[in-house]
């Protein structure tokens, strides 16, 4: 069975219609901005508002990291294809300075990037492969970054 999201995931601009209705991002003032063609760049941003902000009046942290979570994976699953398993399994936030304002997040994943993944998986070896996103105020000053290792592996084809 498919979910509502496989199933529109094929377009980039429907699938970031959907997110952005979803309660999760809703709720926390997420917003995607933009998906590429090519599944390669996705830009996020996060005003901050009456309902994401901490006691200090600054974002949330949990919300800073939300708009973080899913786009490594997703970009590797549309550009490495169904012939792999991507999971996340690991995440470290470091917090660096309080986010004010909007803040923003930049994912993108280059071709040699997914080739070196291909190749490090070709044998059915796990690969587990880091990446680093900065969370950017309106000025330009990195608010936190998010540090991911994100699981990749060739499933094995079944003969019938």
């Amino acid at each position: 069975m498919t979910s509502i999201f496989e199933r529109v995931a094929k377009s980039p601009r429907l699938f970031r219609r959907l997110v952005n209705l979803w309660f999760p991002y809703l709720g926390a003032g997420i917003h995607v901005e933009r998906i590429s063609p090519d599944w390669r760049e996705v830009d996020v941003r996060m005003p901050l508002r009456w309902y994401n902000r901490n006691y200090m009046g600054t974002h949330f942290g949990g919300s800073l990291y939300a708009m973080t979570d899913p786009f490594y994976v997703l970009m590797l699953i549309k550009n490495l294809g169904k012939d792999y398993w991507v999971w996340d399994i690991e995440a470290r936030v470091r917090f660096i300075a309080p986010g004010r304002g909007t803040v923003r997040a930049r994912f993108m994943l280059s071709e040699a990037v997914v080739e070196r993944i291909r190749l490090a998986a070709a044998g059915g070896e796990k690969v587990l492969h880091p990446f680093t996103t900065r969370v950017i105020d309106e000025k330009g000053l990195c608010v936190a970054t998010v540090e991911k290792t994100i699981y990749i592996r060739r499933k094995k084809h079944r003969s019938r």
